[in-house]
């Protein structure tokens, strides 16, 4: 009788001998995935409020302050000078700053999946140097027009992606070649223009450094419009090649045995990176740093394996709208948000060499 008790016993018993043995630990059971989706669906949605509530402080701010009730009001349609200060003066710049923001950061979100590397960048590669000199040549050959200007930066971004592409292919294009060969491209593209605005006349030249650091002091509802429609589109185009730049995070080798054409897919992707950063740099000039900083920051809220597109254009959004109210109204006197992005991002940068540096060590 005895031999058939304990063997349900808390301690256990080994397997005939009577000898009691130590229950393993319970293996932890892993997340389930409507958690993880919950988790990156709320952190995205606060990154949207935090961004909509700073769009609402700045409307208030400025030389003739509003509160919040007076802004919410003006936005709601209600007559007085607080309506013309807020829709016509105010607004265009801070949905600017949300929109292009907001392609800034979809853009280095896609570069930095393809490369898989948070370095990859249209600011590190070259493609936002590309666009400004395409816009520089538009605007020192005399064609100082706004569509003039777009279409040189986009022709500009797109020629500069082709040749940093063709130049880091090698039957294929890895990530940290593409990076390598973007710095070379970048510097020497830095170095035409500047030859440019030493060639041009005193006050083209003057126009034209004054657009490259970045400014929306100039952008109006009749650039906003336009350039936002034409994001929308860009941004459709990013939500279909979601699933392919996923595919390719994996490695080729895995996104082929999907059934995916590797280099048609990331050759399309390049394209409309490159476009997301091209019209941006034609309403703004270019604004660097935001596409380095915005997706490694949405990354890290969102807690994501990978780099989350939607949360990465939100971030970027929320980070150009805060560097613009810097620029506005923290400074001494209102400076171009390039200026106070180039110094963030630039901080941003050595913080991320250093500790790619501590880790590979």
């Amino acid at each position: 009788m005895t031999a058939g008790t304990g063997t349900d016993t808390g301690a256990g018993t080994g397997s005939g001998t009577g000898t009691p043995t130590r229950r393993a630990a319970p293996a932890r059971a892993p997340r389930p995935r409507s958690a993880l989706r919950r988790r990156r669906v709320t952190a995205t949605a606060a990154i949207a409020l935090v961004a909509l509530v700073v769009g609402l402080v700045a409307l208030g701010l400025g030389d003739y302050p509003l509160s919040p009730l007076e802004v919410l009001r003006a936005l709601g349609g209600a007559d007085g000078p607080a309506s013309t200060i807020v829709l016509g003066w105010r607004l265009p710049r801070v949905l600017a700053a949300l929109v292009f923001g907001a392609a800034l950061g979809a853009s280095g979100a896609v570069f930095q999946s393809l490369t898989r590397n948070p370095l990859g960048s249209p600011d590190v590669i070259g493609f936002s140097t590309g666009a400004y000199t395409g816009a520089i040549v538009v605007i020192v050959s005399g064609a100082t027009s706004t569509v003039g200007t777009a279409a040189g930066a986009l022709v500009g971004g797109l020629g500069t992606a082709l040749v940093v592409y063709l130049l880091a292919w090698r039957g294929g294009v890895q990530g940290l070649r593409l990076i390598i060969v973007g710095i070379g491209v970048t510097a020497v593209l830095h170095s035409v223009n500047s030859w440019l605005l030493l060639r041009a006349q005193a006050e083209v030249a003057l126009t034209a450094s004054f657009w490259g650091a970045g400014t929306l002091a100039l952008v109006s509802w009749s650039e906003l419009v336009p350039a936002a429609a034409l994001l929308a589109l860009l941004g459709v185009a990013v939500a279909v090649l979601s699933r392919p730049l996923r595919q390719l995070e994996l490695g080729d080798d895995a996104a082929r045995s999907h059934g995916l054409r590797t280099e048609p897919a990331r050759l399309a992707l390049v394209v409309v990176g490159v476009a997301l950063t091209a019209v941006v740099t034609a309403s703004t000039g270019p604004i660097v740093f935001v596409a380095l900083a915005a997706p490694q920051l949405a990354r890290r809220v969102v807690r994501s394996a990978g780099v989350p597109l939607g949360a990465a254009a939100l971030a970027g959004a929320l980070l150009l709208l805060v560097a613009d109210v810097v620029a506005q109204h923290v400074t001494t006197s209102p400076v171009p948000v390039g200026l106070v992005t180039l110094v963030i991002g630039g901080a941003y940068l050595v913080s991320l060499l250093v500790g790619e540096s501590r880790r590979s060590s």
